[in-house]
Order: C-alpha cells, then structure tokens, then sequence
C-alpha cells in the first residue's frame, strides 16, 4: 500500500456526507461567527469583546456544531470551547507546546508510548479547532515529511508486541473513505493486531461525516473496533449527532466517550451527570474526564485537580459506577494515563 500523509487543509470537502443532514459548512473567521450571532439575535459587540480577532490557532466551528448552541455569549458551554480568547497570549508558567511530551515517541506519522498499542497519526485536518487542544502546536510538518503509512506499519509489522492500532490525528474522520479503507486494510493485514481504535470529535461536532459506507467499513473488518468519541457537554448530543452515533452503534464497534474538564463548560456535577446520561441514551458509554493537557493557549480552562475530584464524588454518589468517568491527567513519561 502506497498512502502518503495527506497534506489536506482543514474543510476539505467530504464527498460522503449524507443528504439528511443539511447544517455542513463551516465557520473560519470571527466575522462569520458573529454573523451568525447576529441572524440568532446575539450582542455581537459582546462576543467580539470577549474574543481575539487574530488568534495564533486558526478559527474553525462547522455549522452543525454552532446548532447547538443555546445562549449566544461567551459564557456558553459549546460556544466557549470554540471562542478564540485573548487570554490565549498570556504567558504561564508550565503551558507549554508540546504539553504531553510526545516529540521523543514520534517516529514519522507514528507514535509509540505505550505497551502494545501504537497510534497513527492520521491527517492534521480537524473539523473543529477546539480552544484547548491538545496539538494545536503539535509539528505535523514532522509527521508528513519524515513518515508515510507504508513505513509506519512496517514497523508496527515489525513488532508482535503491538496489538492494538490507534487512529487519531487531526481527526481521522476527515479523511476519505477510500483513505480510511486503506488503511483498516493494511492493519488487517498484520496478523498481530487485533484491535482498531479510532478517535474522533467529528462524529460529534460535524456528524455528517459518518456515512453508511463508514458503518460499513468498520462492520466488516476482523478487527475489533472501539471508537473513543469526543463529547464535553450533553449540549452537543443533540438529533444530528445522536444519528451519527447510531450508524456507529450498528457497525458493532464499541462507543466510548473521553471529555476533558473545562472550566466555564462542564465543571459542575450537574453538566456531568446531564453529560453521562445523554452519552448513555446515545449507546455511549463515558470512559475518561481528561484533566486539562498543559498546553501554551489553554490555561484559562484549567480546574484545580482538588475541585475536579469533590465533583466527581458528586458524580459517583448519584449515578451507578459505569456512568462515572475516571479522572485521569496525561503525565510525560508515565506508562499509562495517572488515575486522579
């Protein structure tokens, strides 16, 4: 198999979206974001005064994603994790642009940090440039120039320790089917692994990337698939998305769910426990609440770890353990995420 990292752009188009789902473009500047507040009846000069006009991470909301959007101020769950801020120049101390440490594992478009499981790193495309991402710095010139697919499974090839492929990106879902079929293929083809997980916000944020050539791709790999889909507030679950999670509930892959805790959005008990009960209505089950990654831009969303854990006892005292997600930190080094 020759499949090069594409050098696509963010909002390339996606020839399999579906008809039934009409909300498919997408937001790239600040003026048509408040354009669109403006035609909801939004205080426009509110939000432009909360907001940073040149952000140093590109704006990028689809329309599906701003659907969902209730109050149309800076205060709002979705709205505040897409706003570009200000405070994103401030300078503090421990942000930093590689918040994780993931330039020692990466090898090309390949990293490697933990036992038995490699992740790929599919596309920097993302349908949303959520403002507190993780690898909004990350170097995917890097993981284009020095990597393509053949040799990243050459060398998971190469290594029987590995058991279990990771897709993620940018967002694996950007790409086309044809690319993810290629994909899914080449992994199939290595007999030691057995596993495909692949992580994805825009089954979320813009469902109609999950066509039915998707669903049925993922249903007839020998694989077994687990895909960790990314949802912080019930907010976002809304008709769009719930069909999107369907298709992938009938493919027979596993639906987990990993949030990260953002303070103004989901740092109450109350927009958890809201969040675990559509995610289970929706075939999903929550699997981790992500301690804000430290990465340079984002440190306005932090929560103190002493907060996130008397929140999460609220959680577990109203709801039955499989609901409850694990509070968890990504540590450099740690051989495994640190449980809080």
């Amino acid at each position: 198999m020759s499949a090069m990292i594409p050098r696509t752009l963010p909002g390339d188009a996606h020839a399999q979206a579906p008809q039934q789902v009409p909300r498919t473009g997408v937001i790239r500047s600040l003026d048509a974001l408040l354009r669109q507040a403006r035609a909801r009846g939004a205080d426009d000069a509110e939000l432009r005064s909360n907001c940073d006009d040149a952000p140093d991470f590109p704006l990028r909301v689809p329309l599906a994603l701003l659907d969902q959007i209730e109050n149309w101020t800076a205060d709002d769950p979705v709205l505040r994790q897409v706003l570009p801020s200000p405070r994103e120049h401030d300078a503090v101390p421990g942000y930093t642009t590689d918040p994780v440490g993931e330039a020692q594992h990466q090898d090309g478009a390949l990293l490697r940090k933990y036992t038995g499981r490699a992740l790929l790193v599919t596309t920097q495309a993302c349908d949303v440039h959520c403002r507190y991402c993780f690898r909004r710095s990350f170097d995917y010139g890097n993981a284009q120039e020095a990597g393509n697919y053949d040799a990243a499974f050459a060398s998971i090839a190469a290594d029987p320790s590995i058991h279990e492929l990771i897709l993620s990106g940018g967002d694996p879902l950007t790409l086309s089917l044809r690319r993810l079929r290629n994909i899914v293929e080449a992994a199939e083809a290595i007999a030691h692994l057995e596993t495909l997980r692949i992580h994805t916000r825009s089954a979320i944020v813009n469902p109609a990337r999950v066509t039915e050539g998707l669903a049925s791709l993922l249903a007839n790999t020998r694989l077994q698939v687990i895909c960790v889909v990314h949802a912080n507030t019930a907010q976002e679950l809304g008709p769009a998305a719930q069909a999107s999670l369907q298709k992938l509930r009938a493919s027979n892959a596993m639906l987990l769910n990993q949030a990260v805790l953002l303070a103004g959005v989901n740092d109450t008990a109350e927009a958890q426990i809201a969040l675990s009960k559509q995610l289970l209505a929706c075939g999903v089950l929550p699997y981790y609440l992500h301690q804000l990654d430290p990465v340079a831009g984002a440190a306005h969303f932090e929560v103190p770890d002493a907060r996130g854990r008397v929140m999460l006892e609220s959680v577990r005292a109203s709801l039955p353990g499989y609901l409850v997600p694990k509070l968890v930190r990504e540590l450099p080094g740690a051989s495994a995420k640190t449980p809080l």
